[in-house]
């Protein structure tokens, strides 16, 4: 009997060592995995920011999804020096951008000179967006990040809203990230003509998910994409706005 249970110790003990040298290898060979393919992983990392720049990210599910697929010409309504436009310069999209700053635009032509012809810098204005230079239904894709919340009141918000609308063409597509009091309604002062102090003491023109539903059904479009909002730690939301016009 004693001999029985040294025979079944031994070989539990040894199924035990043979169990713990099958994880061993397992996880040497993983970390070797791992470490082989970290280079692969730092070069694909750099291709899609040499791809795509600082995005938003938004706008670059969007892209994954193909939204944009049919898309030819694209506008970015207060463009900064272009970080939502380097895919669209790289991919052959006519792209234009307008912003009130002079030095951005400066910045984003001579970008714009590495991936397409000299003239094509014209694209690029100086320019409020409530007072575009271009003509109606003109865009596949108007783009508007984190400008409509400088609005200065409600006329100022609709007159921005209203010129960017204009220069879509019907079955064109409004991609918009604004400052909104979504999810932090109890944390904001409101200060007059819609505008509010937030948490970290910013102050913005901040919409909510029920005016932008109004503003979709009265500019003549649907949404494409739910309403989404990202809350940054209480202290400000910013929420995305995906609306298709309606064809003619």
């Amino acid at each position: 009997m004693i001999g029985v249970i040294l025979i079944f110790a031994c070989y539990s003990f040894g199924q035990k060592i043979y169990a713990q040298s099958l994880i061993t290898s397992a996880f040497w060979f993983t970390l070797s995995i791992l470490f082989l393919s970290l280079p692969l992983y730092m070069k694909t990392a750099q291709d899609l920011r040499e791809t795509f720049g600082n995005i938003d990210i938004y706008l670059f599910d969007q892209l994954l999804k193909g939204t944009y697929s049919n898309c030819d010409t694209v506008l970015d309504a207060g463009c900064g020096t272009g970080r939502n436009l380097m895919y669209f310069l790289k991919n052959g999209y006519q792209t234009y951008g307008i912003d009130k700053s002079a030095d951005a635009i400066v910045q984003l032509q001579q970008i714009a000179k590495e991936f397409s012809s000299p003239s094509a810098t014209e694209n690029f204005r100086v320019s409020p967006v409530e007072n575009l230079p271009f003509e109606n239904e003109k865009f596949d894709l108007v783009i508007s990040s984190a400008v409509l919340h400088f609005a200065e009141n409600l006329e100022h918000f609709e007159a921005m809203l209203w010129e960017m609308w204009r220069v879509l063409k019907p079955d064109g597509y409004f991609f918009c990230r604004l400052a909104s009091d979504i999810g932090i309604e109890s944390a904001v002062h409101f200060i007059g003509s819609g505008r509010y102090i937030l948490p970290d003491d910013s102050e913005r023109f901040l919409v909510n998910q029920e005016m932008l539903i109004r503003f979709t059904k009265k500019l003549g479009g649907e949404l494409h994409e739910p309403i989404k909002t990202t809350n940054v730690q209480n202290m400000r939301s910013m929420t995305t706005w995906c609306v298709r016009k309606e064809k003619k």
